[in-house]
Order: C-alpha cells, then structure tokens, then sequence
C-alpha cells in the first residue's frame, strides 16, 4: 500500500514537472513595449497568442521599455534575468539607430547582453534589424553585420529582420508600409505587429526547442 502511495504521489509530480509553463522574457524597446498600442495588440500579447495557438505552453514576459538603447538594455539585463527566465530574445537596436550610435557602440552593449545570457546558460534568440542608407554605406554594412555576426560568435537563434513580416506584405515599398504603421510612421499598427509574429513565430518555437532539450 505504501508503495503504491509512493508510486501516485511521484507520478503526479512527474505530471507537474512536465506541465510546468516555460518563462521568455523580451528584452526590447517600444516594439516590444507596445507603444502606442491598446492593451491585448502589441507585440508581447500577440506572440502568447500565436505561441497559444500552436499548443505551447509558454510564457512571454514584457521586458520592454520605449525608447531604450542598446546600453540600456545592457544596463538592465541581469535585473531582467533576476527572476530566472527560461529563455531570452533580444531585440534591440532600432533607437541606437534613430540616434545614429555608433555601430561598434551598439556592438558592445549587445555583446554584454549575450555574455550575461550565456554566464547563467540561457537559450537566447537574437533579433536583428537592417539600417537606413541615410547614415552611409559603411555605417549600414558595419550595422546590419552586427547580429549575423554576434549570434555566431555565442550560437543563438537568429531572426535576422524585426519588420521581416511587413517587408515580405509590402515588398519593402514604404508607400504601401504605411497601412502597417501607427500615425507616426515609425511603429507598426496592430495589423504591422500581427505580420511580424508570424514571420517570427517559428524562430521562438525553435527557442522553445532549446529550452526544452
């Protein structure tokens, strides 16, 4: 009788073991913050629905902050992964850009956000973006090969363009992105963001993958 107790008592917490829900905190700016957005329609609460939708259990945890550089996000990444997350994405870059940082600034402070991840051994999918041509040839080369490069060196997961989704709907045409992007031509609308997470869907399942082997 005992053992048979024993037998059910660990079975159920094999079960809970199991069911236990995964943790992936999104370390971003304003696209991941969901600025501009009503609650429900920015980029963290749509990725849980598609991820939802496909059958996993996971949790995206909102470590967004509008208006956030790259040193920012180096400077808060271990209270980000204070609570111990399973797995990170990185998407950060995009104000480093607005404001013209240097490319090999940029480098750094994604560098130190990769270091910390891989200190506490953490599955991290890196999330890239391409640079305008107003700032020169060599400053667009020299950014656009920071991510490519950087998750090679700490082999992460790569989705090498956050507006992957929309480029692919619009053929890259600016007059047509506009019917993807908020009254201040900058941030994506709800439909713009609905585009990106199903370009970026598969990457995180492939995150998930990680974690879970």
């Amino acid at each position: 009788m005992r053992k048979m107790i024993a037998g059910l008592i660990f079975g159920l917490m094999a079960t809970t073991a199991q069911a236990e829900t995964l943790r992936i905190a999104a370390l971003g700016d304003s696209l991941i913050q969901g600025y501009g957005l009503p609650q429900g329609d920015g980029w963290v609460p749509q990725l849980q629905a598609w991820l939802s939708a496909q059958g996993e259990d996971v949790e995206v945890i909102n470590a967004g902050v509008s208006g956030d550089t790259t040193a920012g996000g180096a400077a808060r990444v271990d209270w980000t992964l204070s609570d111990g997350p399973d797995g990170l994405i990185v998407a950060l870059g995009g104000n480093d850009l607005l404001r013209g940082i240097a490319p090999e600034e940029s480098r750094r402070n994604l560098t130190k956000i990769l270091q910390v991840a891989q200190s506490r051994n953490l599955p991290v999918l890196l999330v890239g973006m391409e640079a305008p041509g107003n700032y020169g040839a060599d400053f667009k080369e020299s950014f656009d090969a920071i991510y490519p490069e950087l998750a090679g060196e700490f082999d992460t997961l790569l989705h090498a363009d956050s507006l992957a989704g929309m480029r692919a709907a619009t053929g890259n045409d600016l007059r047509a992105a506009s019917q993807y992007l908020q009254d201040d031509g900058i941030h994506p609308n709800k439909e713009g963001v609905a585009l990106n997470i199903a370009a970026i869907g598969p990457v995180v399942q492939a995150l998930i993958d990680q974690i879970e082997e």
